[in-house]
């Protein structure tokens, strides 16, 4: 008897599924992604100004 229990909780578990935690992993998935793609933005950026204002520092003191 216990498996027929096992198995009706189990079908009422996959017939009564909700996309509610599903959109809350792909929201969470998102999130993840963009945060990702700004650090790696802010790092090429940072690094490409930094040798930008270093060229323009050194040619003001050069005069």
């Amino acid at each position: 008897m216990l498996h027929f229990d096992v198995l009706k909780a189990w079908i009422q578990a996959h017939i009564a599924k909700t996309d509610r935690g599903a959109s809350l992993v792909e929201y969470a998935l998102l999130v993840a992604l963009i945060a990702v793609v700004c650090i790696v933005a802010i790092t090429f950026l940072g690094n490409t100004a930094s040798d930008s204002f270093s060229n323009v520092g050194s040619e003001l003191q050069a005069d």
